[in-house]
């Protein structure tokens, strides 16, 4: 093959790359895309988190940026083999993937928390949603302010 040949390919596969996606999901929508009552609901399994001061959920009260926004979930919760929290979910409510974080613990992990930075597309609740090992899901909610969006 020559080096011209070569170029014409690499441009007509580019080509045809590029405009794939927008004509696959110009039709059907975007797979990812989930209104978090809908993504609370597939972790849950359908039941209802209830409210509790058990999980407490720090973010800031106003976000300068909301690309990386600081969110810490700790939960009471003692960590023994027979009470523990298995998992820890993170939503936001008007992103267009609702689902910022899923995590799973153990009793082996000592202390149920989790710290991470999110993305915020304007301002939002977030909420987060735990599991604990007798089938129970407990959540909190907070609101944070962003002056500038992350996921424009």
């Amino acid at each position: 093959m020559e080096r011209r040949e070569f170029f014409k390919t690499v441009g007509a596969v580019a080509a045809v790359s590029a405009v794939l996606p927008t004509v696959s999901f110009a039709k059907s929508g975007n797979p990812n895309k989930m209104d978090y009552k809908t993504a609370i609901s597939a972790v849950t399994n359908g039941k209802q988190p209830k409210m509790s001061d058990k999980v407490k959920l720090k973010v800031p009260e106003i976000a300068e940026n909301g690309a990386v926004v600081p969110v810490t979930v700790i939960v009471d919760s003692p960590m023994t083999p027979q009470n523990y929290v298995k998992s820890i979910h993170i939503f936001s409510t008007k992103n267009s993937n609702a689902r910022c974080l899923d995590t799973n613990l153990s009793p082996a992990n000592g202390k149920a928390m989790v710290a991470t930075r999110i993305k915020l597309n304007g301002t939002q609740e977030v909420i987060a949603v735990v599991e604990l090992s007798n089938g129970e899901f407990l959540m909190n909610k907070k609101s944070i302010k962003v002056t500038i969006g992350g996921c424009g």
